[in-house]
């Protein structure tokens, strides 16, 4: 039934699940998963205006990218009742300093992440003044994505917090870790199968098309599978993998293996595990290969092998060296020349032939650039085909990509009607607002169920439409295709599973997440840090301090008034000795601040170069003992957070002293000069120059005081007053 609300223009008819979604949403942090088409965007701008309305908060939307976030700019201006200048887009494109006045005006803020994150980081946010941030492709909210960040303050300020996603993880850990990330307390799942849902949904015929290799094909396979072999079997012999089946996310994850060994070995052996770094990047190179062969064909394989060869990398040029590799290319040289290609590029033609002359507009996926140009081109020669490719923003070997602008440009054509045929790589399954189209065909299956659901959502909107899946029988392509299948499945269920959860123990998971979540602020000492710092450090220190960001001429953080920190990771106070560079900053750090520190972070300095250890050692106790540096080693980011909040406990709590940068650029009020100047005096702290300016009333009484007068003031000794009036009283010499 219609009805009507002062924040959204005209008459609303949400269908019932929005209405019961967005009901659920008003009083916990829930996660929306939905099929594409089906009004995320809708429950979230129903939520806003209840937001804006009720609560009187601002809301924030963060999208992942500046197209998706344009998208939802539109949606939500031309939905919510509110004047234009109260919206506003921030994306990198929008300087800081005129971001400072659109977070103070504006009540609705679009946003991409990264520059919120940076924001966060900056001081430059207030998160207080919002009642409601949506974080949309919410799967995103893993590891160090910047969604994860924001959402931990969110939790701090107890924001209402909405996710919206089509396509959440299968893996039951990492759907935890989304949840947690964001604070969830409720899950609305639907799917094409839901009751108050099915009436919505278009129906999508899925089908597929298999072909077989062609014999030569599988000649060139057979010798890819044999140079394969022998590499894995050297890996096997010495425990790095466990069987000749390997995946290439295994084969990735020996390398880290492997350096250990090197790193434990005695040198006469550390021979042997060179070897196997040699054999595991030759057998990526030939994993490769073979995935190139199985489903894209020669054209591909050849230019791979070029790249190969002009890489000149020392695996590459060893295995172009061998015979069986020599005898391949001419093998795929040979095929080329007599036009043999994939079988599934010829079904690929016929397909788009046909149904372009029903008048059907369609979207080609596919994994790979080369593949897409060679689509585009065979597609160019047909009369009634007017195609576009559509690829990412990075320029590849020659490959010019497409600015944001010209993507954007591409797309408003395809919706215009002006081509009929779209061939993309994975750019466009997620972040872009692609009009739907009647078919998408995907020249290889993906082995992630989040991308296949992607990739389907481009068709079956408003009517029904169809996927065509192009397949080569006993490849990986047939192995990818039920990869993505059987995690799609466990998707579901995973997620229906957590929901349970919800319901049963909703008080626990609640407690969790505030013990996990809720910082204490009073133990959160205050930092100072330089903006040039490592990001991840920033946000692991900003989980356990009150971090204030500024550009530092000296040091990188300052702890207290009397406490500068340089950091340096391992490689760069080897690469600081060796340019001469180290003791200029060590000079500078130990001249600007009373106690000098200096943190050295990551692996064993002695273990990075074949430098003279003497030398090493001569640098560190110069640091120490000629200009009285403290110097400590820390073996990660965590490690060195760990010192820096401990470190500044301690001087903050114990001895009252606040970090301050002496002579930053800025505009201090009369009060905040008054105590910068008592703060210079000799161990006086910000809470000591209160007191004295307290008692005394101006600068002139505090200066104008004897050490009678002075000792009268708590935390003022006779030692401390000698000191005060030694500075004031003794005559200024310029020698």
């Amino acid at each position: 039934m219609p009805f009507s609300h002062p924040f959204i223009k005209g008459e609303i008819s949400p269908r019932a699940y929005q209405e019961t979604i967005f009901v659920k949403s008003k009083d916990k942090n829930t996660l929306v998963i939905l099929p594409t088409g089906l009004g995320k965007t809708y429950i979230g701008i129903l939520l806003a205006a209840y937001t804006l309305n009720s609560l009187e908060k601002k809301v924030l939307v963060l999208a992942p990218t500046k197209p998706l976030a344009e998208q939802h700019l539109k949606s939500f201006s031309d939905a919510l009742n509110i004047e234009k200048e109260s919206f506003s887009l921030l994306t990198g494109t929008v300087p800081p300093s005129k971001r400072d006045e659109l977070y103070k005006k504006s009540l609705v803020i679009i946003a991409t992440p990264q520059v919120i994150e940076n924001d966060l980081l900056g001081g430059k946010i207030n998160l207080g003044d919002f009642g409601l941030i949506i974080f949309d492709e919410a799967h995103r909210a893993t590891g160090d994505y910047a969604y994860t960040f924001i959402a931990e303050k969110a939790i701090s300020k107890n924001i209402r917090i909405m996710g919206l996603t089509a396509s959440p993880a299968s893996d039951k850990e990492k759907m935890n870790n989304i949840i947690q990330n964001l604070g969830i307390e409720n899950i609305e799942i639907r799917n094409e199968n839901s009751p108050d849902v099915k009436p919505y949904v278009q129906n999508i015929d899925i089908s597929w098309i298999t072909v077989k290799l062609p014999d030569e094909f599988l000649e060139i396979k057979k010798l890819l599978e044999m140079l394969l072999k022998k590499e894995i079997t050297i890996l096997k012999d010495l425990g790095f993998v466990s069987s000749q089946d390997v995946t290439k996310k295994e084969l990735l994850s020996t390398v880290l293996k492997i350096n250990n060994k090197i790193k434990e070995a005695p040198i006469h052996e550390k021979s042997i595990y060179y070897g196997a770094l040699k054999s595991q990047a030759k057998a990526l190179k030939i994993h490769h290969a073979l995935e190139l062969l199985e489903t894209q064909g020669i054209s591909p394989l050849i230019s791979y092998f070029k790249r190969m060869r002009d890489s000149k990398s020392r695996s590459s040029l060893e295995l172009l060296s061998e015979k069986t590799v020599m005898k391949i290319i001419t093998m795929a040289d040979n095929l080329k020349q007599q036009g043999i290609e994939h079988p599934k590029l010829s079904k690929l033609y016929e397909l788009v032939i046909k149904e372009v002359s029903n008048r059907k507009n369609l979207i080609i996926f596919s994994h790979y650039r080369d593949t897409t140009m060679r689509i585009v081109n065979e597609l160019e020669k047909f009369e009634n085909i007017k195609v576009e490719r559509f690829v990412g923003q990075a320029s590849k070997r020659g490959d010019e990509g497409l600015s944001q602008k010209k993507q954007k440009e591409i797309i408003e054509r395809f919706r215009s009607g002006e081509f009929n045929v779209l061939v993309a790589t994975s750019v466009a399954e997620e972040g872009l607002d692609i009009p739907e189209v009647d078919m998408v065909i995907l020249f290889e299956p993906v082995p992630s169920e989040i991308r296949s659901i992607q990739r389907r959502g481009r068709t079956a909107r408003k009517k029904s439409g169809e996927v065509v899946i192009l397949m080569a029988e006993k490849t990986r392509d047939e192995g990818y295709y039920w990869a993505s299948k059987k995690k799609e499945k466990q998707m579901k269920l995973t997620v229906m599973e957590l929901k349970r959860d919800f319901r049963k123990s909703d008080e626990m998971i609640m407690a969790e997440k505030g013990q996990s979540k809720l910082k204490d602020f009073v133990d959160m000492p205050d930092i100072i840090a330089d903006d040039r710092e490592d990001k991840r450090l920033l946000k692991i220190l900003s989980e356990k301090s009150n971090i204030r960001i500024n550009r530092l001429d000296v040091g990188d953080y300052i702890l207290s008034n009397r406490i500068g920190i340089e950091r340096k990771s391992s490689n760069d106070f080897i690469e600081s000795l060796i340019k001469g560079t180290l003791f200029p900053q060590i000079l500078s750090l130990s001249n600007t601040f009373e106690v000098p520190m200096l943190i050295v972070e990551g692996e064993d300095v002695y273990s990075i170069r074949n430098m003279d250890k003497k030398s090493i050692r001569g640098a560190i106790i110069s640091a120490m003992v000629d200009f009285r540096v403290r110097v400590i080693f820390t073996k990660n980011p965590e490690e060195t957070v760990n010192f820096l909040v401990d470190i500044s406990l301690r001087e903050q709590k114990e001895k009252d002293r606040i970090p301050t940068i002496r002579g930053e650029k800025k505009v201090m009020s009369l009060k905040e000069k008054q105590l910068f100047i008592v703060e210079g005096l000799p161990e006086v702290s910000s809470v000591l120059s209160r007191r004295l300016l307290r008692k005394f009333g101006s600068i002139f009484g505090v200066f104008n005081a004897d050490e009678i007068e002075l000792k009268e003031v708590e935390g003022v000794g006779e030692i401390k007053a000698k000191k005060i009036r030694e500075i004031i009283d003794s005559k200024y010499e310029d020698i």
